[in-house]
């Protein structure tokens, strides 16, 4: 299936104090190849298409909105981050992003390992068949209850978050009659250019333990002394949606620094170095995201160069990619059930889902490319934004973006990239039920996670 290369028109318009706008050049029926999976294209009747199928019959057959995730890029993500670090490195996909049985398969499929951060992404794991020593158990304030599942399942890593966590999982495991094998998440203070809330190196913040002040040094000292306990290696995670590589080299260059202070107190050189995730996807025909195989090289470089200047041997590398595979794999699919122009302003374009499907735009400000995928148009572009129909005035999918002026009632449109965090942040805010996954592959469609209904709710409510 042929894919037009021109990007599909502007999000970031010229928007004038008055409301005027500067209209897009750029073609408003073609679909920017960065923002959208990899089998999507439109047939010969201008009808979107993602693996083969048409998103007329998708939502036929399986409703709106509906989250539509594509098999097989999914999975050429994943293996194309698995061959880019080859077998000398770990790569686990960070679970938080988007899981489910179906998605843990594929991953076990692929080679890849699985970090989970909860007592919940870890039943999934262990459920789909994902082996334990292949899974990495991450978290701030993890249960006893939690460790100690995870201890029990045999988990290959627990990344521990704080000195009283350092205690817990030393306890659990030596009362169990095992050591378990961990890695310590400390903060080195690079501040990841993105957005607050999800910036998570710098030191005000609830992750892991600051290297200023010589905590990390002494969260290693106390671990290294722990029956319990097997030290691996140090844990860094600097931010998400990060396109710059120079925080990560300057993270690296700290995380080093700590590796060589053990050495020298201790004689251990830790064996491990777990450079976390965070990396960027294309959001938008604006956004340049770093393909997997430039990542590994700049990371490995980055590494050995700063063992070698602290004459350490190089430890193995582990990445957690997680929006970076299953991000731009999944659209949402949406129906159009009002159109509300405002003089001199913008059109405000009303969709069936909203923000219990998609709470980033309220709550990061985040930025999302939409399109018209049931057909084709002609008509001049008009300046919109896409909401949900849930009571809120912040309840809004995409702030700002040119949508065909025809677009009317019953029209199908699409917000692409939506793959990581939308289904698993969504709710039941207002009582709305969440949406399907729906996996597309080779012509054929299959839910992987079942739409919510009525009765799902109320059986929770038991007053």
């Amino acid at each position: 299936m042929s894919r037009s290369a021109h990007p599909a028109g502007p999000r970031h318009a010229d928007v004038l104090p008055e409301g005027h706008y500067t209209a897009p050049a750029e073609d408003l029926n073609a679909l920017d190849p960065k923002v959208w999976a990899r089998t999507v294209g439109r047939d010969a009747d201008g009808v979107v298409t993602v693996g083969g199928i048409t998103v007329t019959q998708l939502a036929e057959e399986y409703g709106t909105p509906a989250y539509i995730l594509d098999e097989a890029d999914f999975r050429d993500r994943a293996r194309a981050w698995r061959t880019a670090f080859g077998t000398d490195a770990d790569v686990f996909y960070a679970g938080k992003a988007f899981l489910s049985r179906a998605v843990v398969r594929w991953l076990d499929e692929e080679g890849l390992n699985l970090d989970v951060c909860s007592g919940g992404e870890l039943a999934t794991a262990l459920a789909a068949g994902m082996p334990a020593e292949r899974i990495a158990f991450h978290g701030n304030n993890k249960s006893p209850e939690e460790i100690e599942r995870a201890v029990r399942a045999g988990v290959g890593r627990i990344v521990l978050d704080s000195f009283q966590e350092i205690v817990r999982v030393a306890h659990l495991a030596q009362s169990l009659g095992t050591r378990q094998r961990v890695q310590i998440r400390i903060t080195v203070g690079v501040e990841a250019h993105t957005h607050e809330f999800i910036a998570t190196a710098h030191e005000d913040q609830k992750f892991g333990i600051p290297l200023a002040g010589g905590q990390a040094a002494e969260a290693v000292r106390r671990a290294l002394q722990l029956d319990g306990l097997e030290v691996i290696g140090i844990h860094s995670h600097i931010g998400s949606q990060i396109f710059d590589m120079s925080g990560f080299e300057v993270a690296a260059h700290r995380v080093v620094g700590l590796l060589k202070d053990i050495r020298d107190e201790h004689g251990v050189e830790l064996p491990e170095i777990d450079l976390g995730g965070g990396l960027g996807i294309a959001y938008t025909s604006d956004d340049d995201p770093r393909e997997p195989h430039e990542i590994a090289k700049a990371l490995t470089e980055i590494v050995t160069r700063e063992c070698e200047s602290a004459r350490l041997a190089t430890p193995r590398i582990s990445v957690e990619p997680g929006r970076a595979i299953v991000g731009p794999t999944a659209f949402t699919l949406y129906e159009v059930g009002t159109v509300k122009p405002l003089d001199g302003l913008r059109t405000y374009v009303s969709v069936d889902g909203g923000m219990s499907d998609n709470i980033r735009t309220a709550l990061y400000d985040a930025e999302y490319s939409v399109a018209l995928v049931s057909r084709t148009s002609d008509a001049e572009p008009m300046l919109v934004r896409v909401v949900g129909k849930h009571c809120e005035s912040g309840d809004i999918v995409v702030k700002d973006a040119f949508l065909p002026g025809d677009l009317a009632p019953g029209d199908l449109i699409a917000v692409p990239a939506t793959g990581a965090y939308c289904r698993s942040m969504a709710s039941n805010y207002n009582h709305v039920l969440r949406p399907p996954v729906v996996s597309v592959r080779d012509g054929a469609a299959r839910v992987i996670v079942r739409r919510e209904t009525e009765e799902d709710l109320l059986r929770l409510d038991v007053g």
